[in-house]
């Protein structure tokens, strides 16, 4: 079993970055996936994030700092570590800190967030990140347990317009509640510019995905702009 995360300090201040690859792109191999998350901890990455128990394993194998896993298990409603089962799943691979949906909406098996969290920490050292997708779901996920609050789904969820970048607003409303909890950045950060305007927010840390480790999104961008 990994060995409990007791200490987050870690990570205040510091960059996070996901890497992560979807179905049927070159770069979906877990093997790859670790190499991307290597890389990431060599230019400063504190941590980093990843999908798949797979993906979660070879990680652990490839760097030594801590790792945030997910389950991504369908594409709409709750998908990102939706049950109990699956969040054990990833714990159970080595993930130091398990990111799960942490929106009030129903979960698939039934379980209440609170309940879900209470079963990650009973059945398993990790830690819990809960993707929250407004202020009343940060609330709420602090209220349940939750070790750490993000901003994942923030534009995602159907309570708050997707704003172009991060959301700042959320993440200034969030942290002026001081709920006693990390407050993690996540979602459309693209440049060190927006990054550093999160932690201005009063984020915690700062995950950061697409804009450094999915090269087809980083290309797209730049052909875009050339095409215009």
């Amino acid at each position: 079993m990994t060995l409990k995360l007791t200490n987050l300090d870690s990570l205040q201040g510091q960059l996070v970055v996901s890497a992560q690859a979807y179905p049927g792109e070159p770069m979906r191999d877990p093997r790859t996936m670790a190499q991307v998350a290597a890389s990431a901890v060599t230019g400063g990455a504190a941590a980093i994030r990843v999908q798949g128990i797979a993906d979660i394993q070879f990680a652990r194998a490839a760097v030594e700092v801590p790792v945030i896993g997910l389950w991504k298990d369908g594409h709409d409603g709750v998908f990102i570590t939706p049950t109990l089962r699956h969040a054990l799943s990833c714990a159970q691979a080595g993930a130091h800190i398990v990111a799960i949906d942490g929106t009030r909406r129903p979960r698939p098996d039934g379980l209440t967030l609170a309940e879900t969290i209470a079963g990650i920490h009973a059945e398993s050292n990790a830690l819990v990140m809960a993707d929250c997708g407004s202020f009343d779901d940060a609330v709420a996920a602090a209220e349940a347990g939750a070790d750490l609050i993000g901003t994942t789904l923030a534009g995602y969820s159907g309570e708050r317009p997707k704003t172009d970048g991060p959301d700042l607003e959320l993440l200034a409303e969030i942290a002026a509640a001081n709920l006693g909890k990390p407050l993690i950045a996540e979602g459309r950060i693209h440049t060190p510019a927006q990054a550093r305007a999160a932690m201005d927010a009063g984020a915690f840390a700062v995950v950061v995905g697409t804009a450094i480790t999915h090269p087809s999104s980083i290309t797209g961008w730049f052909k875009a702009a050339l095409d215009a």
